[in-house]
């Protein structure tokens, strides 16, 4: 798995447990992460697929994933980890972001997540890509102790609480990149089953 994210790692470990793989992260192999230079999730999450491919010779799935708030024209977007900068962390990208928001009525807060998994060889064949979104807004202040990055702050009118709020399990059965990667494990199980 090319991410050091424990997180992420738990979340996607648990997405494929039924596939006949093990889900090992980079890092348990020396490898360090990949400079995310794409403008793109789909470029960014190729980036660190194919890295961690070569500097391994096993095959790697990598996602990226970000936050895009309709009233700041799509940001944080790809940015999302960095949004407050190379050192900032998860706090301060909220911080960040709720200061950009204030005084934005909740009616205009709509924001999606956005995920790209991505499983390719080491030998370079045709990567699987598969992407995914979550819809919702952005609260005002945070709510719940769970999950990582945003979620605090992603309200999910439907079922009417945050991400953060949710457990592993419902998380990952309406998120972005739960969505994501229950696709690429299906394409990946055709794959394998010709």
């Amino acid at each position: 798995m090319a991410s050091s994210n424990a997180g992420k790692l738990r979340e996607i470990a648990a997405i494929l447990g039924d596939l006949d793989i093990e889900v090992v992260a980079q890092s348990e192999f020396g490898v360090t992460d990949a400079d995310e230079t794409g403008d793109t999730f789909v470029e960014n999450a190729l980036i660190k697929a194919r890295h961690a491919a070569a500097a391994t010779g096993f095959a790697a799935i990598a996602d990226d994933s970000g936050l895009a708030v309709d009233a700041l024209d799509g940001r944080p977007g790809v940015y999302s980890a960095r949004y407050s900068g190379p050192d900032g962390d998860d706090e301060q990208n909220i911080d960040k972001l709720l200061a950009e928001l204030n005084g934005v009525p909740d009616e205009e807060r709509g924001a999606a997540f956005h995920c790209v998994a991505c499983y390719v060889t080491a030998e370079g064949s045709e990567p699987i890509i598969a992407a995914a979104e979550w819809r919702g807004r952005i609260l005002r202040k945070r709510r719940g102790d769970g999950g990582f990055g945003y979620d605090p702050v992603f309200f999910d009118p439907e079922i009417g609480c945050a991400s953060a709020e949710l457990s592993s399990e419902q998380k990952n059965a309406r998120s972005h990149r739960g969505k994501a990667l229950r696709e690429l494990a299906h394409r990946l199980r055709e794959l394998h089953s010709r």
